[in-house]
């Protein structure tokens, strides 16, 4: 063991280019999280029967995104070689997004919007089904990895086959028991994560006794210039950019002593002003938009326009109305465990705090960012412009195909079921009730206003 130590190094896959940089560079997250990269290449090849029943090859069934240029890894994913090399997510995992203008189209790769059809939970699940799979074991393992790289050098082959495999099991077993919790809770499915109860278990809080459902829908990571100061996190938790993207790091994997501050800094200056996709202009109605402008300036602009009153402020759940799951889930016990992260650091955490509310989001580039709400639960704007019991009670999300004219992606038929996954809003943590706001209006008036919310 001492001299598998000697090997051991510490660097990471680094870009020049900030758009490379963000879709394979790494935050740091291999120290926990990271799978060692030969086991990684073949355990899809090994072992499809465990993958999910959606379209694609490998790891696109769990939703990974990948480069045409660039298919040995997906985007989202960094390297980082210590005694061995190791595969772990980034950034762009939960914030790179897939859209087709029809079925059939060829799928278009966009950067820093929600990754609406990536499915973290059910990538966690299949590296724990390998683990448990008797096939998961160095004879099966060593065959496909040759198989893969018939040059793999015969000391490299020897450390795989009587240290990395087993020991690569066990480390995947014991995440999983860090994410047993997630059993007794309603699936997260594709562009939605439990942000904070994962916390917990790293606080040693007992999960036996909080049955608290904290799933929320990913979100973008455009123009954070203008969040700097803002109420951020769908609770409003922490108003700090930096100290919201070194929380979610931490999240994803990486530990306090494994945070890669030098990639992460390129990262946040990159997106710092970094502006939204838009909608195509050509599919805009003009004089339907302008008029639009008008009822959202009446009714929405105090509460979700850049500089508005509201924007980045809480809004208390007896006012929004909205599904209460969330912010239950982050209490003020755990708000106070944040906050004692980074210890000893220059970046200490300091601005953690429980809230009875959702914060007022900014609508930049609020086309791409569906499902709507802090859960995902209602799939197009125009959904959300119709009263709550008027949304669908069920639908599909994951499904790329996008509705120009509702603004969210098709959510219905055999294509959306078969690529989606079904989310019931009766379900915990999935209730599309609330935000009433602009349910009221005529019929021509909510055709306004979505109009106008193409153009945000």
């Amino acid at each position: 063991m001492f001299a598998f130590q000697l090997f051991d190094r510490n660097e990471p896959e680094r870009h020049t280019n900030p758009v490379e940089h963000f879709k394979y560079g790494s935050i740091g997250a291999e120290e926990r999280a990271g799978v060692p990269d030969r086991i990684w290449a073949v355990l899809p090849k090994v072992f499809p029967d465990l993958l999910p029943k959606r379209p694609g090859n490998g790891y696109e069934r769990l939703g990974f995104a990948y480069d045409a240029k660039r298919r040995e890894r997906p985007i989202g994913t960094s390297y980082r070689r210590r005694q061995v090399g190791f595969v772990g997510l980034n950034c762009a995992v939960c914030h790179t997004g897939t859209v087709r203008d029809a079925p059939g189209a060829p799928a278009r790769i966009v950067l820093w919007m929600p990754a609406h059809q990536f499915d973290l939970q059910s990538y966690f699940r299949f590296l724990a089904a390998c683990a448990h799979d008797p096939r998961f074991n160095a004879s099966t393992l060593m065959e496909a990895i040759k198989k893969e790289d018939p040059n793999l050098g015969l000391f490299e082959a020897l450390i795989y086959r009587f240290v990395v495999i087993g020991r690569t099991r066990s480390e995947i077993l014991k995440r999983e028991q860090e994410l047993v919790w997630m059993n007794s809770r309603p699936r997260q499915g594709p562009g939605r994560v439990d942000t904070f109860n994962p916390y917990k278990m790293l606080f040693g809080f007992d999960m036996a006794q909080d049955k608290t459902v904290g799933t929320a829908d990913l979100p973008s990571l455009w123009d954070q210039k203008a969040r700097e100061g803002m109420y951020l996190h769908w609770d409003g938790n922490n108003n700090l950019v930096t100290e919201r993207n070194k929380s979610a790091a931490i999240g994803a994997g990486a530990s306090e002593a494994s945070l890669d501050l030098e990639g992460m800094k390129r990262v946040e200056d990159w997106i710092w002003e970094l502006p939204a996709p838009r909608f195509p202009q050509e599919r805009i109605d003009a004089k339907r938009a302008a008029a639009g402008e008008k009822l959202y300036a009446r009714l929405c602009a105090e509460c979700h326009d850049i500089g508005g009153k509201r924007t980045g402020q809480v809004e208390e759940l007896a006012a929004i109305g909205t599904d209460p799951e969330r912010v239950n889930s982050f209490t003020a016990p755990l708000a106070e465990k944040m906050n004692t992260l980074g210890t000893g650091r220059p970046w200490k955490f300091t601005r953690f705090r429980k809230t009875n509310g959702y914060a007022n989001m900014p609508l930049d580039g609020v086309w791409l960012r569906a499902p709507y709400l802090h859960n995902g639960s209602v799939p197009t704007l125009r959904d959300l412009l119709n009263k709550p019991e008027e949304r669908p009670k069920v639908f599909y999300r994951g499904y790329d195909v996008y509705d120009y004219s509702s603004a969210g992606f098709v959510s219905s038929g055999a294509e959306a079921e078969q690529a989606g996954f079904r989310l019931d809003t009766p379900e915990r943590g999935n209730s599309n009730a609330g935000h009433v706001y602009g349910t009221d209006l005529k019929p021509a008036e909510k055709e306004e206003l979505l109009e106008y919310l193409k153009t945000l």
